[in-house]
């Protein structure tokens, strides 16, 4: 191997571990992201439906400016 072999394979090894670097927190977080989604997706389908929470009416509530004006 000659010397411009070796550093160019040193240079594509640099590449490829900055790469690496900067693709592994995303692929961690997409991997948490799924696993998260499988837990939640197992919880509800494990949960009674008559455990489901009832739709509570909404409130309405009025409200009023007072501002004084001379």
């Amino acid at each position: 191997m000659t010397t411009a072999q070796t550093e160019g394979l040193i240079g594509m090894l640099t590449v490829l571990a900055i790469l690496f670097v900067l693709v592994l927190p995303s692929v961690i977080g997409i991997a948490r992201d799924r696993r998260i989604d499988r837990e939640i997706r197992e919880a509800e389908q494990s949960r009674p439906k008559s455990a489901a929470p009832q739709a509570q009416p909404r409130r309405r509530y009025v409200t009023a400016t007072v501002t004084h004006r001379s």
